[in-house]
């Protein structure tokens, strides 16, 4: 596998830290995942995103800093690490979620903390339409997760495609999960594996002529 460091990115529901946990397990990778449930502002802001938007993404931003950090210290020749979370997403978050003025101040401690974090080897981005992630929100059953609108997910939906568009800049893998199944069928799983083995800087599953 030539990706030494995966991460997994896309809108809530999308399936992330799923496909993190089984890719980890089949590459015998580290993996790293977002901790939710560790950020005790994050209810709070989806009933009142006003009040709380600052707290939640600067709690964010500090542990997903905290996570990424541990690469540094990694061999290159040995191992690799899975994560279901890119750090530079976070900047895509408080955009949506800031204030212009908590922004200002939010954006000086993201430079800092930024500086010269490692980048992944290879981005998968995984999509799906906003009434399957509703779909899939619903399913997991996170009672902090209730308040969560279609309308917030077309409007993070949105900003994911126009962070891809303009911002990344490592090679992607971008799979429509409404169409390709890569927890439950070993076949579509098969196809990611190869995607990872691909030179192509954009992969696109299903539909990729590549594969």
């Amino acid at each position: 596998m030539k990706s030494g460091y995966i991460a997994i990115e896309g809108v809530i529901g999308a399936g992330k830290t799923t496909l993190a946990k089984k890719l980890a397990a089949s590459l015998g990778a580290t993996l790293l995942l977002e901790q939710p449930d560790e950020n005790p502002f994050l209810a709070r802001f989806y009933r009142d995103p006003a009040g709380a938007a600052f707290s939640t993404q600067m709690t964010f931003l500090l542990q997903r800093a905290g996570q990424v950090e541990q690469l540094h210290q990694r061999d290159l020749f040995a191992g690799q690490f899975v994560a279901d979370f890119m750090f530079d997403k976070d900047r895509l978050f408080a955009e949506l979620t800031l204030s212009a003025t908590d922004l200002a101040l939010y954006a000086k401690v993201f430079e800092r903390l930024s500086f010269e974090l490692p980048q992944p080897d290879r981005l998968i981005h995984l999509t799906a339409p906003v009434d399957l992630l509703m779909s899939r929100v619903a399913h997991r059953g996170r009672e902090y997760e209730t308040p969560i609108e279609a309308g917030y997910l077309e409007a993070l939906s949105d900003a994911y495609a126009r962070w891809f568009r303009e911002s990344v800049r490592v090679p992607v893998i971008e799979i429509d999960t409404s169409r390709i199944d890569l927890v439950g069928c070993e076949a579509d799983y098969a196809l990611l594996l190869d995607a990872l083995d691909s030179d192509s800087p954009f992969v696109q599953l299903p539909g990729s002529a590549l594969l």
